[in-house]
């Protein structure tokens, strides 16, 4: 691919408009044991160019750096299954057969990887690649921490940034961001993430809603006159409703933490799908009156990754059809490495009840 073409489709994808770039993640585990990573993607200029992943063990694979196709070689350890973004090798959320997940949330304005250096091209590993590297070497977190130091982070294009979500079978969860070019990673127990600012001060921000809980509130006398709530859910009163990511953050928090657990796996799946539908961000509130595109949502697609059983759901904003990938029917020694549209046809389907 010739460097100009390639940073083409770099600046598309992050268009140095971050403002029309949101993710919001989610994870649930069900009472079963089985661990679920979900989140939504969401690019509200066109329509974002989204395919599902097939990496075969013992693929090669090579890294992009910002002067072409010549960063780290690598070797894939564990099959994958990815949904990427613009192109194949942009894997946004993927799992590999080893039952690790990881994906990309983009971070302006607070990250900073190293600055280029055609020098370290054979260590160099490019921002929105990390994750096919993460989940084609590595089996645990702890691995990935270990070998994180090994290779250089940087980005395609400056002002494009992302952290990283990244877990595994035991439920455990992970943020990775980089700052000035260290690596942080800050063991995630709220569950859920999003974009900037920092994860830690999402974290802190929380403080500033102690008062918020599950349920209403109760009536009470004020002066001479009772006040009573307007309808259920009082206790929610005063949550941010606006599509910011830390607004998402303290909703996807709250949400997530008075879900009622549920006992399988599927069920978790489907709660997490109802769970990001208060995600979805409706075309136009991003841009100014008359100037929005043609195309359903912002929200491109949902997903939710089954770690435990390695099963990959996900549907989009064409076709609202959950569709299903399931890692233990692919013999990853065989398969070809390929990709393939989200959806093969961008419609709806409907079912049509017939009335005798």
């Amino acid at each position: 691919m010739k460097k100009k073409h390639l940073l083409l489709i770099i600046a598309i994808v992050c268009g140095n408009v971050f403002y029309t770039i949101a993710c919001t993640g989610i994870a649930l585990t069900s009472k079963d044991g089985s661990y679920i990573q979900s989140r939504t993607i969401e690019w509200s200029e066109s329509a974002l160019l989204s395919e599902y992943v097939i990496i075969p063990r013992g693929q090669s694979l090579r890294s992009f750096t910002p002067t072409g196709a010549n960063g780290l070689s690598f070797s894939s350890k564990y099959g994958v299954v990815g949904l990427s973004v613009v192109q194949k090798e942009f894997v946004a959320e993927g799992i590999n057969s080893a039952g690790l997940s990881a994906g990309l949330f983009f971070f302006p304005g607070y990250g900073s990887y190293l600055p280029y250096d055609s020098l370290q091209n054979n260590r160099t590993v490019v921002d929105l690649q990390l994750v096919m590297w993460m989940l084609s070497q590595f089996s645990t977190i702890d691995e990935v921490k270990a070998a994180i130091s090994s290779i250089r982070v940087v980005g395609l294009e400056k002002s494009s940034v992302v952290h990283w979500r990244i877990g595994e079978p035991s439920g455990r969860q992970v943020v990775l961001e980089i700052v000035n070019g260290e690596p942080h990673f800050y063991e995630n127990k709220v569950g859920v993430l999003t974009n900037a600012p920092g994860f830690e001060w999402q974290l802190t921000n929380l403080n500033n809603y102690v008062n918020l809980h599950p349920g209403g509130v109760s009536a009470q006398k004020m002066s001479e006159i009772m006040l009573n709530p307007f309808g259920a859910n009082s206790g929610f009163l005063g949550m941010p409703g606006d599509a910011t990511p830390p607004s998402r953050f303290v909703r996807a928090a709250f949400y997530r933490a008075s879900a009622p657990q549920q006992a399988t796996a599927f069920e978790t799946i489907q709660q997490c799908f109802h769970l990001l539908n208060n995600f979805d961000i409706p075309i136009g509130i991003e841009h100014s009156m008359g100037e929005s595109p043609n195309i359903p949502s912002a929200t491109q697609w949902t997903s939710a990754i089954d770690l435990t059983h390695r099963i990959v759901y996900y549907k989009t904003a064409y076709n609202n059809t959950i569709r299903c990938i399931d890692l233990s029917e692919i013999d990853f020694d065989k398969v070809a490495y390929q990709s393939h549209p989200l959806d093969a046809k961008r419609e709806q389907p409907v079912e049509k009840i017939t009335v005798n």
